[in-house]
């Protein structure tokens, strides 16, 4: 199944999306760079919300993203998931980002392959905050192949 199927599978809506402040996805050669996604939830982990709260929000992150990309690639098809950078608002003694970014990858991984174009680089990092108070903020480049 293509990406682009799957992710309809899946019941990813990929609705008209209004502009944003700032380009949410922009295009530089074959690559296409995303602005970082910040999810609804709000709240800092491990001060609150549970790392599965957070990995929920980090696969919200993804979902925004991949409508992003969709609005400026008008598929899913025929992209590779080249890296990922989740943001996670930590409190001070929370060491476990990576196990919320992991929202993000798997939600990549299932659509786009965990061993096909799925596979990409990956950073997880705590932030001692993010914008309006949200739990995640990812960004991520993917390759037209």
């Amino acid at each position: 199944m293509s990406p682009e199927a799957k992710a309809k599978s899946l019941g990813i809506d990929f609705s008209k999306q209004e502009p944003g402040y700032l380009n949410l996805c922009i295009r530089t050669g074959n690559l296409l760079m995303t602005s970082g996604h910040v999810s609804d939830t709000k709240g800092i982990l491990g001060a609150g919300l549970s790392v599965e709260q957070g990995y929920a929000a980090a696969k919200e992150c993804a979902l925004k993203i991949l409508q992003s990309v969709h609005h400026t690639h008008g598929t899913l098809d025929g992209l590779r998931v080249i890296k990922l950078l989740g943001c996670v608002y930590s409190a001070g003694s929370f060491t476990d980002q990576h196990l919320v970014t992991n929202g993000a990858s798997d939600l990549m991984h299932e659509i786009f392959g965990k061993t096909g174009d799925g596979y990409h680089a990956r950073s997880a990092l705590g932030f001692a905050a993010l914008p309006t108070g949200a739990a995640v903020e990812v960004e991520a480049i993917f390759e037209i192949k």
